[in-house]
């Protein structure tokens, strides 16, 4: 049995690169396929968010001289992208996918409406919401959170490439240690990196629970899905 009904699955998209240094890999993107696909076959409900890191992201270029808000709609077709990708992905593995996207851009996607996001869940469907928020100035984890609340998730999953939440970056820092839970409160007293600050405080007014793990391990996925205690659950 499922531990959660209906789900958002944040997807980095730098995970998307795997072995590669820019673009897609195709062996990550089969390995995420076949993991959604397992729980899909649980009887979950799955609405993902996948991010645009790996093609193009939007604050990086307006250090760079982009003007911001182009910058930030070239990330939300990179978004685009790699859902495309996902939902290919997706479909060669035997799963019904649908792409929708937060500006017009019909016949890539469907224009999203929460209401179409839930009636393709509920008919066994996975539906990728690209485009982030449709506006600049918000990150693809501000979209997610968006997304999940509108969608009436029970749980974010944020799935990264690492196995939760540390009191500093574990890659840089020997000395880190992981939190089992922590409260939204307590991550941004801290100031901790979980996600950006409106996504953080998005969740926590509407009481939307955070599981951040490691998803480019095969298998956590269905783990996190079975009720099994790894990564990191923040909540109220």
């Amino acid at each position: 049995m499922a531990k959660f009904k209906r789900i958002l699955l944040k997807l980095s998209g730098e995970s998307l690169m795997g072995e590669k240094k820019y673009g897609i890999d195709e062996k990550r993107l089969g390995e995420y396929a076949q993991q959604i696909k397992e729980i899909h076959d649980m009887g979950v409900q799955i609405g993902i968010v996948i991010g645009g890191g790996n093609i193009f992201r939007g604050l990086s270029g307006a250090g760079k001289g982009f003007d911001r808000v182009k910058g930030d709609q070239m990330g939300m077709l990179a978004t685009v992208i790699n859902s495309l990708g996902l939902s290919s992905a997706l479909v060669a593995a035997g799963v019904k996918a649908r792409v929708l996207t937060a500006i017009r851009m019909e016949p890539i996607g469907e224009f999203y409406t929460k209401w179409k996001a839930i009636e393709a869940m509920e008919n066994g469907e996975v539906v990728i919401m690209s485009a982030g928020t449709g506006n600049p100035f918000f990150t693809t984890d501000t979209g997610s959170s968006l997304r999940g609340i509108e969608i009436e998730a029970d749980v974010m999953l944020k799935g990264t490439r690492v196995d939760g939440i540390y009191t500093a970056d574990p890659e840089k820092d020997s000395t880190a240690t992981k939190f089992d839970e922590i409260t939204y409160d307590e991550v941004l007293a801290r100031g901790l990196k979980v996600m950006d600050l409106t996504a953080t405080c998005m969740c926590k007014e509407n009481n939307l629970p955070i599981i951040v793990f490691d998803m480019d391990t095969v298998g956590n996925l269905k783990k996190v899905m079975s009720g099994e205690n790894i990564g990191t659950l923040v909540h109220p």
